[in-house]
């Protein structure tokens, strides 16, 4: 149970109380009594509330009550529920809960005067407001805040005092309808900065919110921010979680208010000169030593996972500590964190969960907790005021950053800073010191291990520059790429995403907005650094080309205020020279040693918020290049010289596979999954042949070092032209590669592709295969290749490996074949029935929320699923959802009725090479079957001919082995018949069990399209897919789909796992208000225009003004499939897009047009108008549906180009003008 996801159902809300209360109840005391951070933990995963949410849920007690008029039998069970509680504390109530209690109960009896002041609050088309509606809701929230006296701090009315500056002369700023007592917070849903963000996305460059008891604006665009940034008319304010850090550091040179406070400018004058050139150049052998310690790190512990943002804390905090006070908190060499390190760890963590505290709740909730944030106080200053004292008792000569302090005058009065304001600087520097650097450098390597050119070009830079010698103060400035980067990074993900401002007098922002004395902006650099007036279309993307010195100045020149990451002005972060170094430094240490690559090719960025921002979950893994030891790497870090093997032909790390044969390594390069399968297959062959695979894995695994010592087989595909995730730094290194470097390297390479992308099919396999012979390599078989469209991969395959790689591998290095033609890795497994349920872990869990039909008497059933997303899991409307089926329980029924298994049967699989199923455990028969392996995929040759070596029956055979003949593709492909099939046909077939398990590919994640959008609930998700159930093409019982049969059996409640996969260029234009769009779909290729239609419509009820939106939209009649046919009509009446229908059915409807393309050409002066505005064209459907649609959108190219140039074009220049387009202005998603 989540209160955030059900506070605001209205029409819920005495169900919302009864299921608040209960929960109190079986909570008792909420579990926040425990000191232990960790059992606290633990307690609050038990029962489903954090002590906020909690909290929330009191809130909501009181906000439901008023709002539904719920009875007072409702609101009687609350002193019930607090007297379990102090039952359970084993005390009598304080006077605060008793307190709560009597406000309770005048909360019913207000609630209904307060019903007869609110009006009715309406919500249309699934949640988004009329502009009408949203002008009456602020108009009656604008009653509620003077009725409810005290409730929100609204900023005064400029009509209440004298100024010269009118609310005449501004227009209105817009905000979100809000709440008494709780203002905007049903707004924050997922965590502070994603909500800002997504709420500037709907309300644009200004909003106010109404949170914690006070009023705000947040600004977004560059210019706004910019003109924020006078601090003539504004200066820098400290609120939210950096004014809870005040209860540490207290008037510290971050948390000061520079203008009432003096402490801050006495110690500004003081540290300033601290941080000089000559002072931060003097720190660099110091910087270098704790940065040598993170690189030994890694090179002991190579090829094992690291937690960047762990291990970059580490190194920030420890360098800021040695360098600044001369302190080791030794973070590599300890096992458990050093006090300090998790007291303040602990205490910025609770200082945002205080920022998020409604300030009516109730303090005794917080007793706990409020200690121990006490406690971690008290634990920081000890050890500052430790340090201190040492000093003071052990005079140095040290010129650093507690000397300045400790020795520094005042040049204004000559004062020195007291004890107190002493420490308070320096817990400052070490929270600030560390927390920005550390994020910065763990986005810079997320992003880097993202972008495979530009990880090259960092790492040519410091060969370039460095070389193999020892790192030297005199280097920083050479690495000019580096420092690129790292303002990129600073811009696309700045550690700090906002900063808070306030009016000195009553002004207008931006010439346009007006902001009344005192009254706080929020600068959301985390949207301004994005501004597509400055950065363009590709303003999210990641480009450190214009980061570079003379791009930088430019920028910084024609839009100032456009890189904002170190503050502003005076209050501007004085530390940047410091951490500036430190970053470059240790980028260059670890480029110049390691290799990198991400753990998970698949992750997409999680945030983690406190004070700052830094990846969640970001794992990745560091080997050592040009073949050092990582004894070899210690002398060349203490600047001694090493000898080393070559980066080419490095050994490579082991996946060993038992018994005796020639070495042999298998790599892949696969995002769905198929390559990575039949990789697996090669591997689990190669013992049957005589080989012994010593190293199974992702193409980037290799990168700068594929093996020499041994055949290296490569299988891989292309991704509309670009490389897999996992094989992305790889291909980029072969490309980057201008002699003989692979001499000694011999090779094989099969592809995958789809012959419907012909511009891009097999495009890498042919890279891979041409590059590496140019190179040197030797080549043992020519590519081969197979085409998803009309061949059955897996057959394909098989034939390839039997046919061409066995042989020829045989022949070049002489192995022999086992005696039963069995590989050494075919399974065991052990039958038991104990029952055991293990999960995969390459998707994380989510919730069904609801499941409606769409369609009407159809043979097509259509289905809208709508899914609550797992924490931390984001997307933007165009991305998929990847989601792990099951097979049907029908299917898997059928196995065990073939081989007379049990139900409840548990395996327990043993393995002597490679294999993706679980093995050393029992698992539930079911769950292997269902989860783990591919059922219906059709049956290769191999498969066939395990069968007939299975059989003694001769018609058995002769059936059998017609099928692997001429008549395979017919017969088997094309009609997809599965192994099982085959059983079940043939039942005098003998086959083990064992051999049909390992016979079956892994099970494969599938990919939808989400049809929501995150403006309306960031939280969750929508698909919309059609049920794949038709008569099977064989005759033999029916085709089910796996992946939408899975999908149609779930139901409100059930769990599902998912994934996130982001889409490349799917997305709508970063400039809404002026780029308009047309989108062309049929069936459920409408999915993610349904996303861009709920955004838009989310933007336009907050009152922005769009450019136009077309849709055309195939279906077959009225009332039968039109999908979301009233949405999309109350959306057109929004003027949020056009819809223009094609009716197979019904063509008298839909202007006589039965297909969509035939409505293209009949609406083509309208899409010429758009066209020439700069629209983007979107096309979603099936691979039939999509050729159609191309093949009309080549007829209008040609038919406008004739048109405006008098001329005839071929078809041929007009296909060639549109893939030219292609993920520019041309977006195409066609699925099979």
């Amino acid at each position: 149970m989540d209160v955030d996801q059900i506070a605001f159902r209205y029409q819920d809300s005495v169900r919302v109380i009864d299921a608040i209360h209960s929960a109190l109840a079986d909570h008792q005391t909420m579990n926040i009594q425990h000191q232990d951070p960790q059992d606290r933990t633990a307690s609050q995963k038990q029962c489903g509330f954090s002590p906020y949410a909690m909290v929330a849920m009191v809130a909501m007690v009181a906000m439901v009550a008023m709002e539904a008029m719920v009875s007072e039998a409702h609101l009687a069970t609350a002193p019930q529920v607090l007297t379990d509680a102090a039952q359970g504390r084993r005390q009598a109530l304080e006077p605060r809960e008793i307190a709560v209690l009597r406000e309770a109960r005048e909360i019913a009896a207000l609630r209904k005067a307060f019903a007869e002041q609110v009006p009715t609050r309406a919500v249309k088309a699934d949640g988004i407001r009329h502009q009408g509606d949203l002008q009456a809701e602020a108009d009656g929230i604008k009653r509620e805040n003077e009725s409810w006296k005290g409730d929100l701090k609204t900023p005064a009315t400029p009509s209440s005092r004298t100024t010269t500056i009118t609310m005449a002369e501004s227009i209105p700023i817009p905000e979100p309808p809000g709440l008494p007592f709780i203002g905007n917070l049903g707004e924050m849903r997922t965590s502070p900065i994603n909500d800002f963000k997504r709420l500037a996305d709907t309300y644009g460059e200004i909003y106010r919110m109404h949170l914690g008891g006070s009023a705000f604006c947040v600004v977004s665009s560059r210019e706004l921010v910019n003109d924020a940034c006078d601090e003539r008319r504004f200066k820098k304010t400290v609120g939210g979680t950096l004014g809870k850090v005040r209860n540490a550091i207290h008037d510290g040179l971050f948390t000061a208010d520079s203008e009432t406070e003096p402490n801050w400018g006495k110690a500004h004058r003081i540290l300033v000169p601290a941080f000089g050139p000559l002072s931060i150049r003097n720190m660099f052998d110091e910087m270098h030593d704790i940065a040598s310690q993170m690189a030994m790190k890694f090179a002991r512990h190579s090829g094992d996972r690291i937690n960047a943002s762990d291990d970059f804390t580490r190194l920030a905090l420890d360098t800021v500590a040695l360098c600044a006070m001369d302190y080791r908190f030794n973070s590599y060499y300890r096992e458990e964190l050093h006090p300090f390190v998790r007291a303040m760890g602990d205490f910025l963590t609770e200082s945002g969960a205080r920022n998020r505290r409604p300030t009516f709740a109730p303090q005794f909730f917080y007793r706990a907790v409020d200690e121990k944030y006490e406690k971690d106080i008290k634990t920081m200053r000890d050890v500052a005021d430790e340090v201190v004292a040492n000093r003071r008792a052990n005079p140095s000569e040290r010129k650093d950053l507690l000397s300045a302090m400790l020795d520094g005058k005042d040049p204004q009065d000559g004062q020195r800073l007291t004890d107190a304001s002493i420490t308070d600087q320096l817990i400052t520097f070490l929270i600030a010191g560390h927390e920005t650097t550390s994020g910065t450098l763990s986005f810079a390597f997320y992003q880097l291990l993202k972008h495979p050119a530009e990880y090259r070009k960092v790492q040519e830079e410091v060969d370039a520059v460095v070389g193999r010698d020892r790192i030297t103060v005199e280097h920083i400035s050479k690495l000019t790429y580096i420092q690129a980067v790292l303002r990129e990074v600073l811009r696309v993900n700045a550690p700090i995403p906002a900063f808070s401002v306030e009016a000195k007098e009553d002004t207008l922002l931006g010439g346009k907005y007006f902001i009344p004395k005192e009254h706080r902006l929020t600068l959301l650099l985390a949207k301004s650094h994005l501004d597509p007036s400055v950065y363009g279309d590709s303003a999210s993307d990641f480009k450190p080309e214009r980061m570079l010195d003379e791009n930088f100045a430019r920028l910084n020149k024609e839009f100032p205020s456009a890189w904002k990451p170190f503050g502003n002005g005076k209050r501007a972060c004085i530390g940047r020279p410091f951490a500036w170094q430190e970053a470059v430094l240790a980028m260059a240490i670890l480029f110049q040693n390691f290799n990198f690559t991400l753990d998970d090719p698949n992750y997409t960025l999680e945030i983690q918020e406190t004070l700052t921002l830094k990846p969640h979950n970001f794992f990745m893994r560091a080997t050592l290049r040009h073949g050092m030891s990582a004894t070899e790497l210690e002398d060349q870090l203490k600047g001694g010289t090493v000898h080393s093997k070559s980066s080419d032909g490095a050994d490579t790390p082991v996946a060993a596979s038992a018994g005796d044969g020639k070495p042999l390594s298998v790599f892949y390069g696969s995002n769905s999954g198929t390559c990575e399968a039949l990789a697996q297959r090669a591997a689990a062959d190669a013992s049957a042949h005589g080989f012994k695979v010593t190293e199974i894995g992702p193409l980037d695994n290799v990168n700068q070092k594929l093996p020499t010592d041994r055949p290296v087989v490569i299988v891989t595909a292309s991704y509309e032209g670009e490389p897999p995730s996992n094989a992305a730094h790889f291909v980029d290194w072969l490309k980057s590669l201008k002699g003989d470097e692979l001499k000694n390297v011999s090779y094989a390479v099969f592809g995958c592709g789809h012959h419907d992308w012909a511009q891009t099919f097999h495009k890498i396999p042919k890279l891979v295969d041409a590059t590496m012979a140019e190179r040197g390599a030797d080549r043992i078989i020519p590519m081969t290749g197979t085409d998803a469209a009309d061949r059955d991969m897996f057959s394909d395959f098989e034939t390839w490996e039997d046919e061409c790689l066995w042989p020829a591998l045989k022949k070049k290095y002489g192995a022999d074949e086992t005696k039963d033609g069995q590989g050494a890795s075919a399974l065991t497994v052990e039958i038991t029935h104990p029952r055991k349920t293990t999960l995969r872990q390459d998707v994380e869990e989510a919730a069904v929320i609801d499941t409606k039909v769409l369609t009407k008497g159809t043979q097509s059933v259509k289905k809208h699923i709508e899914i609550r997303l797992p924490t931390g899991m984001t997307y933007k409307a165009g991305d998929y959802l990847a989601v792990l089926p099951f097979n049907p329980a029908a299917t898997i029924a059928r196995v065990f009725r073939r081989f007379s298994i049990s139900w409840d049967a548990t395996f327990t699989i043993t393995s002597n090479g490679p294999t993706t199923l679980p093995t050393g455990v029992p698992i539930s028969a079911t769950n292997v079957l269902g989860a783990y392996v591919e059922l219906s995929q059709p049956a290769t040759k191999r498969n066939i001919q395990a069968m007939i070596d299975s059989t003694e029956d001769e018609k058995t055979v002769t059936a059998l082995k017609g099928l692997i003949g001429d008549k395979f593709s017919e017969e088997v492909t094309a009609k997809r018949l599965s192994a099982l099939d085959l059983l079940e046909k043939f039942p005098a077939v003998g086959l083990l069990f064992e051999s049909f398990l390992a016979m079956l590919p892994p099970m494969r994640v599938r990919q939808y399209s989400i049809s929501s959008s995150p403006l309306v609930d960031p939280t969750r998700v929508t698909l919309t897919y059609s049920l794949l159930d038709v008569p099977a093409h064989s005759g033999q019982g029916r085709h089910v789909g796996v992946a939408s049969h899975y999908l149609f059996s779930l139901h409100e409640g059930d769990k599902i796992h998912v994934a996130v996969r982001p889409s490349a260029a799917f997305h709508l234009p970063a400039d809404t208000e002026k780029t308009p769009i047309i989108c062309v779909a049929a069936g459920t290729g409408l999915a993610p225009f349904r996303g861009f239609a709920e955004e838009r419509a989310a933007m336009i009820a907050a009152g922005r003004k769009l450019a136009p939106a077309l849709l055309f939209f195939g279906c077959r009649a009225p009332g039968e499939d039109d999908l979301y046919a009233e949405q999309f009509a109350e959306w057109q009446k929004m003027g949020v897009i056009d819809v223009r229908h094609a009716y197979s059915r019904a063509t008298d409807k839909s202007h006589g047009c039965k297909y969509v393309q035939e409505r293209l050409s009949n609406d083509r002066d309208e899409i010429y108008k758009l066209w020439d505005q700069g629209a983007r064209l979107y096309l979603c459907g099936s691979r039939a549906v999509g050729k159609g649609i191309e093949d009309a959108c080549v007829e209008l190219v040609k038919e406008n180009a004739e048109r405006e140039k008098s001329k005839e074009v071929t078809d041929e220049a007009a296909r060639a003008w549109l893939d030219n387009l292609r993920n520019e202005r041309f977006m195409a998603d066609v699925f099979d």
